[in-house]
Order: C-alpha cells, then sequence, then structure tokens
C-alpha cells in the first residue's frame, strides 16, 4: 500500500495546486465562493483519479489495509486479491501501473509483464522498483559479502527467522540485470523503455509506455 498511498499524495497535491490557481486567476470571488471551492475540494480530493492495490497474499492486503485506515486513507482506493501472471481485470483499464519489489518473486516475469501491458491503456506507463545488480566490481564484492553473510544472520537475531532472508538475497542475485529486464520489458510490447540505477544498482526503476 506504500506506493498507491504515495500516489494519493501527489495526486491530493497537484489538485490543491490547481485550485490555488484558480482562484489566484479569479480575483473577484467572494469569501462563500472561496469557501465553498475549498470544500468541494475537500471532499474530491482525488477527483476522478482511483487507486488499486492488487496482491496475491491475502495477509499483505490485509496489512495494507490496516495501515491505510492508520493512516486515514479512504477515498478512491480499493483492495484486489490477485495473481500478477493473471490479473483479474479488463484490457487498457489503468493509466498507470506500479509494482514495487514484487515481480522478482514471480514464477513467470514474461507473463506479468504481458499482463501488465494488457491492463494498460493506450498511453500508459509501466514501472517497476526492483533490487538490481551493482555495477562497480569492488563496491559489488563489499554488497555480496555484506548480502550473504551479514543480513541472513540480522534475519535470525531480529525477526528469528534465516531462510526468509538468506532467500531474499539468492532471489535478488537471480533476478536479471538491468540491461536484461529492459530486454524482457520490451519484448512484453512496452516502447521508450528505459531504467535508472539507485544507490549504485542495488535498486532501480524500469519505465515503459504502452503506445
Amino acid at each position: 500500500g506504500d506506493i498507491a498511498f504515495r500516489f494519493i499524495n501527489y495526486v491530493c497535491s497537484v489538485r490543491e495546486r490547481q485550485l490555488q490557481q484558480k482562484l489566484k486567476h479569479h480575483q473577484n470571488l467572494s469569501w462563500q465562493e472561496i469557501a465553498e471551492s475549498y470544500l468541494e475540494d475537500k471532499f474530491k480530493s482525488l477527483g476522478d483519479s482511483q487507486v488499486v492495490v492488487c496482491d496475491i497474499n491475502k495477509e499483505m492486503l490485509k496489512v495494507g489495509k490496516q495501515k491505510a485506515q492508520q493512516l486515514g486513507y479512504s477515498e478512491g482506493l480499493s483492495w484486489v486479491l490477485g495473481n500478477a501472471e493473471e490479473l483479474p481485470f479488463d484490457d487498457d483499464k489503468f493509466d498507470v501501473y506500479t509494482i514495487a519489489f514484487g515481480i522478482r518473486n514471480v514464477t513467470r516475469i514474461d507473463l506479468a509483464l504481458q499482463e501488465a501491458y494488457r491492463v494498460l491503456k493506450p498511453g500508459g506507463r509501466f514501472l517497476c522498483l526492483e533490487f538490481s545488480h551493482v555495477s562497480n566490481p569492488l563496491f559489488s564484492r563489499l554488497y555480496d559479502l555484506y548480502s550473504f553473510q551479514v543480513i541472513p544472520v540480522l534475519g535470525e537475531v531480529i525477526a528469528g527467522d534465516w531462510k526468509s532472508y538468506q532467500y531474499l538475497v539468492e532471489s535478488i542475485r537471480r533476478f536479471p540485470p538491468q540491461e536484461e529486464f529492459m530486454a524482457m520489458i520490451e519484448d512484453a510490447g512496452f516502447l521508450k523503455v528505459d531504467y535508472q540505477n539507485l544507490n549504485l544498482g542495488i535498486v532501480a526503476i524500469h519505465s515503459g509506455f504502452k503506445l
């Protein structure tokens, strides 16, 4: 739900700026008209925007819903149990598809990418945030040492769960490098595909458009 919450914040901030610009260019509005404009914006802060959170894990959705309730998010937000490889949505439905630290865990990445392409509207954008591969050889060796020798130990000490953190490290290493994953996104039909490395490639944001 964290990405969804940030998207909601972004949409609300954009609409707030639009309202301020509208009021700024209508200097002759009365105080009552200004108050009514703000009141309308308060109850329609997302406009026609809708955010759908989809996950295959019921418990993850449950945690997301609880967090949304605690943080006060409710408008324009829905939760759907579904598989990224066979999404329960119609074709050409969404303007934006995002997946964060999830595509690494699907069984068939190619199917998940095809489904992302299918549910996006023409002109829609695909964005993927995922652990990736470090290009600097020296930093890569240090990162491997930390990943395999430290992370599982921390998982055992803090969470009492060595295996899950061992899997985390191994799944990151099995995930395709940036250029290879970029080619997979293109194979799914996306155009103008690109990526941006963060923290020397520990994490990367991949982007593509359905055109």
